[in-house]
């Protein structure tokens, strides 16, 4: 009932950038929350950056000051600008968003994920 597009990721040296892009579509009254999330091999999924409604932001440690989460709207879309990019950020990255359908009912979905690799 909500797809999650991804774009964005790909192969770049260490100190790069790169900034990647989630579009939500579907049955949608509402986003109350986007993020992001990344998931290295052999360890479990961690939150990147989440952005609320309001512009309120969360970010985890290892990532302030490098990274800045922001989002659009009326188009229902969240960035994750990455600067100073490091060996240890390489991940695959998967957008999140949680709020309501036309309906009212809560959703909750993922985006399939995209590949960012930091070669040192």
């Amino acid at each position: 009932q909500v797809q999650l597009v991804e774009s964005g990721g790909g192969l770049v040296q260490a100190g790069g950038s790169l900034r990647l892009s989630c579009a939500a579509s579907g049955s949608i009254f509402s986003i109350n929350a986007m993020g992001w999330y990344r998931q290295a091999p052999g360890k479990q999924r961690e939150l990147v950056a989440a952005i609320t409604s309001g512009g309120s932001t969360n970010y985890a440690d290892s990532v302030k000051g490098r990274f800045t989460i922001s989002r659009d709207n009326a188009k229902n879309t969240v960035y994750l600008q990455m600067n100073s990019l490091k060996p240890e950020d390489t991940a695959v990255y998967y957008c999140n968003a949680r709020g309501l359908l036309l309906h009212r009912s809560p959703f909750g979905s993922w985006g399939q994920g995209t590949q960012v690799t930091v070669s040192s």
